[in-house]
């Protein structure tokens, strides 16, 4: 067997993204004719056009915009491979690094994140951004270093790695009924609570394991994030329901109590772009995080 030339990859990865066959040659330092014979090989390699013929320009066939999607992070990786290593001094480390993720993080894990991060590297600033404009875009733009929460729809390119994981818990004041005696479902539902969504949703997971008991809580308000949930919980008889891990500190001084009803656990995890993996930097402000994650 044939083996393949890797070289045409690189090629394939500045044709598709400038989709000309001059401009192309230019950024590769290759003569228009030089670049023509490439795409040549390419659409032989393939068995397919790739670039067609529009007017006086180009266009990807579906078969190469289906390339087009593949070939990036594989030529990522493979210069990030051929990169000399560099020596990481932290000492003399100037940078800001944005981090998007929820203030229940930023709450629990975010003090000793900065105290990790101050002895190793003075220099390094850290700003948490909120995550009402999470997209993969942010992260291919390096507009956001690192992502922390709940993986959901991302870019196909995005790295993920699990921090740990987390469940919801119940959570009153100090002094509650509910501190005394088991809480059951149908004590949970009877009693009054607060619902927390960015989206304003008034209902969850929560609720959907109650209907399936033929059970239905009482919501008397919404709030947008965990701590203002919290305290409410805190100045009145309110049944805040609240991720474990992500409010330790927070609910200092309440009572806190297992939800009668099953609900999924969410894996909490750290996504970034593959353009990031070799850099020395971000390797090691990727270590921080996960070193504070897995410490409690």
């Amino acid at each position: 067997m044939t083996s393949p030339d890797l070289n045409l990859l690189f090629a394939l990865d500045v044709l598709l993204a400038e989709g000309s066959v001059a401009r192309a040659a230019r950024r590769l330092r290759l003569s228009p004719s030089a670049m023509s014979r490439t795409l040549a090989r390419l659409r032989e390699a393939t068995g397919d056009p790739l670039l067609v013929r529009a007017g006086r320009g180009l266009v990807a066939t579906p078969r190469a915009e289906e390339l087009r999607r593949q070939v990036g992070p594989v030529v990522q990786d493979a210069e990030a491979l051929l990169r000399p290593a560099e020596l990481l001094d932290l000492s003399s480390l100037d940078n800001v690094y944005t981090l998007r993720t929820n203030e229940g993080f930023v709450e629990e894990f975010g003090p000793r994140l900065v105290a990790r991060i101050e002895a190793d590297a003075p220099g390094v600033r850290l700003r948490f951004a909120p995550k009402s404009d999470k997209d993969a875009m942010s992260l291919r733009e390096a507009a956001v270093d690192l992502e922390i929460g709940v993986a959901g729809e991302t870019g196909p390119e995005v790295r993920i790695q699990a921090l740990f994981r987390d469940r919801f818990i119940g959570v009153v004041r100090a002094g509650h009924p509910f501190g005394e005696g088991p809480v059951t479902p149908e004590r949970y539902a009877a009693g009054r609570h607060i619902s927390v969504s960015r989206r304003g949703r008034e209902r969850g997971p929560i609720d959907e394991a109650l209907s399936a008991l033929g059970l239905q809580r009482t919501v008397l308000c919404m709030v947008s994030g965990f701590s203002a949930a919290l305290a409410m919980a805190r100045g009145s008889d309110l049944i805040a329901s609240v991720p474990e891990r992500h409010t330790v500190g927070a609910r200092a001084g309440m009572h806190s109590f297992p939800l009668p009803v099953a609900t999924v656990e969410v894996t909490i995890s750290m996504l970034w772009h593959p353009r990031l993996d070799a850099d020395p930097a971000q390797r090691w402000l990727r270590d921080c995080v996960r070193e504070v994650c897995v410490s409690r």
